[in-house]
């Protein structure tokens, strides 16, 4: 269950949403239903796939086997939370969704549009583009270089991995373990509430 149907509110349209996954270790606490290999990542655990808006706050959270391809999964997790899609007024600007290149839009259109016809016409697919070795080469840089926009839900994965709970995956369901992402994201935005409301006090006295 994402964020969105948690709330209970009424949707807010965003006009981009940036998705990436990470496959992470299992302990011996995983069940055997749960475990799969990501040869990609040489990773023997679970995959988080995530979809964040532009301030690194997830709009959808989906967990699976490691072995699930980057498209499945998010296939999969837009599926699981197709209401927000259906919902979303026809007449606004379409929805960026900003992918890297591990994925593959057309195989995802194509699974979408099976199971909503105008999904198509809501959102659109973005692959943003590592940048080359040349182009490291003139920056005088060398590894991970953050790119433009994408840089924002790197950063919110740095923000799952502080959490102790998720440095590595120790829950025996991927329901568990999608949940207690939820939990490390509910945290740090009261932390950020509780801080701002302070902050608003001080001001006051």
């Amino acid at each position: 269950m994402s964020l969105f149907a948690l709330k209970k509110k009424k949707p807010k349209w965003t006009t981009l949403i940036i998705v990436d996954s990470q496959a992470v270790k299992n302990t011996c606490n995983a069940s055997i239903s749960s475990k799969g290999f990501c040869f990609y990542k040489l990773t023997n655990g679970i995959k988080r796939h995530l979809a964040v808006d532009s301030l690194g706050l997830p709009f959808f959270v989906h967990c699976t086997k490691a072995n699930i391809s980057d498209d499945m999964g998010l296939i999969e997790m837009f599926i699981n939370n197709i209401e927000y899609f259906k919902s979303k007024p026809i007449e606004l600007p379409k929805t960026t969704i900003l992918l890297d290149n591990g994925y593959h839009p057309k195989k995802i259109e194509e699974e979408l549009t099976k199971v909503y016809p105008d999904i198509m016409r809501k959102i659109k697919f973005e692959i943003t583009p590592k940048p080359s070795k040349k182009e490291k080469e003139k920056l005088g840089k060398l590894g991970f270089i953050p790119v433009k926009a994408r840089w924002v839900i790197e950063r919110s994965n740095s923000w799952m991995e502080r959490c102790k709970s998720l440095v590595k995956n120790f829950e025996k369901t991927l329901r568990n373990a999608t949940t207690k992402i939820h939990l490390c994201f509910i945290r740090l935005m009261l932390k950020r509430l509780t801080k701002n409301e302070i902050e608003n006090l001080e001001k006051n006295l």
